[in-house]
């Protein structure tokens, strides 16, 4: 049996250890556009700001592979892939054939199209390589830039570059700072102790064009307001890869489309990681991916495991500030909500309830006891018998 898996994350590598794990004497063969070996993407944020070494950011080396019998072709993109013929071909030109293929291709940055995007100084962050572009287009200088996206990753890239010197400010279109993880009123106590760290922020804003000749002197919103900067980082959100799954003709939307078994509908094809779509959703988290990489391996093996889907839970430092983002966060206060709020002290606690169940949560500041509320998510118990312990969890 002849296993090929497209990409090497956390889904892909996660999927290649299982059948490794179930599978003894299978050929594995794992195919990656990049020249590194399984690293964190999480902690791209640490060696962008330096607080991790190039090996410390490495998860497995090049003898994890050799140590699993698993065949790894680093740097080198599959681009063809003939469902029909279940042969997958490789930008350098290799072709091999496949009993059972998993497309764990991830995702890509989204650059929006604003004029003066392809100008030199302007970056999105996905990759080590991306990490060590930024890190050296200003020669170790300080300087001004700004960051177009007021997500996790635009906060978390903004932060770390302060914290080296640069002078940040932060554009987002929304309404709102971190808009799948707060709702209004936390994102006005998060962008209240980001400012008092020197964030300098355009709410609700659109980017018009990025100014300069051919290099970054500043950006221009749409309500004529110029930011002179060296410097832009793009972090307008993600798209899943799916090229490789449109030439095999695969059912796709904004994901590979898939069953409970992560199986596409080709009976040969699995898909894991940032480029599913389960019952609609994409998850592009680190959980889910490892998740999705896991179960797809079992079923590939003929190990037949249903997937029900993860519990978004995110627990960030946001420039230093303690996050949890947990299940339905209810940013439209359409549902009953406990809320306890310190702005002063930039703490915000909300549990949100549904029929005596909590089927979310937002902590700023003080996340303690956050694990508890994703079990009681997890396992749809009735809290009502505990509603008066809830209510004080905020004081813990």
């Amino acid at each position: 049996m002849h296993y090929v898996i497209c990409g090497n994350g956390i889904a892909g590598s996660t999927a290649a250890q299982t059948i490794r794990d179930n599978d003894p004497d299978g050929e594995i063969t794992i195919i990656s556009d990049e020249k590194y070996p399984l690293y964190s993407r999480i902690r791209l944020i640490d060696y962008l700001g330096d607080d991790v070494s190039l090996d410390e950011l490495i998860l497995k080396d090049e003898a994890w592979y050799k140590d699993n019998n698993i065949e790894c072709i680093m740097g080198d993109k599959a681009v063809g892939l003939d469902a029909e013929k279940k042969v997958v071909k490789t930008e350098s030109g290799k072709e091999m054939t496949y009993d059972k293929l998993l497309l764990a291709t991830g995702s890509s940055c989204f650059v929006p199209p604003i004029k003066g995007a392809d100008k030199s100084g302007v970056y999105t962050l996905r990759t080590i390589e991306n990490a060590d572009e930024i890190k050296g287009h200003c020669g170790g200088a300080a300087c001004d830039l700004v960051v177009i996206g007021g997500g996790v990753l635009g906060l978390e890239v903004g932060n770390a570059l302060r914290r080296k010197g640069h002078e940040v400010t932060v554009v987002e279109a929304f309404s709102r700072l971190l808009p799948r993880q707060t709702d209004p009123r936390a994102s006005l106590i998060l962008k209240r102790q980001m400012g008092l760290m020197g964030f300098k922020f355009h709410i609700n804003s659109m980017t018009e064009e990025i100014l300069g000749d051919s290099l970054v002197e500043g950006v221009r919103l749409a309500d004529g307001t110029e930011i002179p900067c060296r410097m832009v980082i793009i972090s307008a959100g993600v798209r899943s890869e799916l090229d490789l799954a449109q030439q095999a003709g695969l059912n796709t939307a904004r994901g590979v489309i898939v069953d409970e078994y992560l199986n596409s509908s080709d009976p040969n094809i699995y898909c894991a990681g940032d480029s599913v779509e389960f019952n609609g959703i994409i998850y592009g988290i680190w959980p889910a991916s490892e998740e999705q990489g896991r179960i797809a391996g079992l079923n590939m093996v003929g190990e037949e495991t249903s997937y029900t889907g993860t519990t978004v839970a995110n627990t960030l430092k946001v420039a230093g500030i303690d996050l949890a983002a947990i299940g339905d966060i209810d940013p439209e206060a359409m549902k009953e909500a406990m809320i306890h709020e310190n702005p002063s002290e930039g703490l915000y606690r909300k549990i949100v309830l549904e029929e005596n169940r909590i089927i979310g949560a937002v902590l700023i500041g003080n996340i303690k006891g956050w694990w508890k509320i994703k079990k009681a998510i997890d396992i749809k118990s009735d809290i009502s018998f505990m509603r008066e312990f809830i209510s004080k969890m905020d004081e813990a």
